[in-house]
């Protein structure tokens, strides 16, 4: 009523209003899939969903699109089949129906909260057939899985095609420093994510990745190029050892290839680096889906997983004497490089950016 009486700056507050989230479900270090996921984001509120529903079409009517292509974007999705428009869906394999969700090694619990009705419910309004989970967004008219079925596996009959990869840098962009690096001691590559991911409850909390790099290879034999993503180092940090070198940025696939070990928080572009470049990781995972990606890399003996320990009140730590047995492990055996150029091979030959884009091209001059 307060729309259709007044308008104008009324009906913006109005809308602004509907596309707040009103309910959520608990953040968890656990997080099974990506029904619960968005759950944790706000999709539990029919009102938040049709909102950003609308804003998408809004924008899609305006640019009528041949296409919409998207990453893991269920407002997208669903305003696409809304409108009828060719949807294609880029994935990792843990978002596919078919798959068993983020955590896969062990039995899922019976109740989790889920987006699954109140996503149903604006689908409904717009005439589209109700989903049994969220993961159905990600099956478009063609679906790009992300990897390869080594490392990302999927039952055979899964819907999708594999494309490899999807990593890009400028190689222009090499810094000259990097002749600098040591040739007689291990080049230890640490990136833990952006350090204002932290502080107390933080779910996928980069500070104690960065605090356990710190501490565990501090005066060591190792020469450390530790990268925060253009992010400045925190006071509480102090002084960095001797031995890093703290870079704003380093170009990954270069500074990949040119380290002798990555450490990492168990992003999926920064365990695909790896693979790709073959180069060893120890994972330290914050979250389901990066312990997801973690468990594969070690599973696939391409490098070693120290997991965070969760203590009283949610607390996070991460044993330092561990971390430091995982990475002299990993320098110390040569195992783990080669499987990593194996695994590596793997993706390569599932393809590239260049095939995604081939796939993406030949659907659409079937269906346009």
């Amino acid at each position: 009523r307060i729309r259709r009486e007044y308008g104008g700056a009324f009906a913006f507050l109005f809308e602004l209003l509907r596309s707040i989230p009103l309910r959520f479900a608990r953040p968890e270090s656990d997080t099974w899939d990506m029904d619960h996921m968005m759950a944790i984001a706000g999709l539990m509120s029919s009102n938040f969903v049709r909102a950003n529903c609308e804003a998408f079409r809004r924008v899609m009517e305006q640019l009528s699109p041949d296409a919409v292509v998207d990453f893991w974007n269920p407002f997208a999705c669903i305003a696409a089949r809304a409108l009828g428009i060719p949807l294609i869906t880029v994935i990792q394999a843990d978002a596919h129906p078919q798959s068993k969700g983020f955590i896969w090694w062990r039995p899922r619990p019976t109740r989790i909260p889920s987006a699954v009705p109140s996503v149903n419910k604006v689908r409904g309004k717009y005439g589209l057939p109700a989903i049994e989970s969220m993961e159905e967004l990600s099956i478009g008219d063609l679906t790009l899985i992300v990897g390869s079925r080594e490392t990302d596996p999927l039952p055979l009959d899964a819907q999708g095609e594999y494309i490899g990869a999807l990593l890009w840098q400028n190689e222009s962009e090499d810094p000259d420093w990097f002749s600098e690096l040591p040739t007689d001691k291990p080049v230890i590559w640490a990136y833990p994510g952006n350090p204002r991911y932290s502080g107390p409850g933080a779910v996928w909390s980069s500070g104690i990745v960065l605090r356990a790099c710190i501490d565990a290879l501090a005066g060591r034999d190792y020469h450390v190029v530790l990268s925060l993503g253009h992010q400045n180092l925190p006071a509480e940090y102090g002084t960095l050892p001797n031995n890093f070198r703290l870079a704003e940025y380093v170009p990954g696939l270069s500074m990949a290839r040119r380290c002798d070990l990555m450490l990492h928080h168990g992003g999926y572009g920064s365990c695909q680096t790896g693979l790709v470049t073959g180069t060893p990781s120890v994972v330290v995972p914050t979250f389901s889906e990066r312990e997801s990606n973690a468990r594969r890399i070690a599973e696939l003996g391409a490098g070693e997983m120290v997991l965070p320990s969760i203590g009283d009140g949610g607390k996070r730590s991460i044993d330092t004497e561990q971390l430091k047995a995982a990475v002299a492990r990993v320098l110390g055996d040569p195992s783990y490089k080669i499987r990593a150029h194996e695994c590596g091979d793997a993706v390569t030959r599932s393809g590239d950016h260049l095939k995604a884009a081939r796939l993406i091209e030949e659907h659409l001059s079937s269906v346009c």
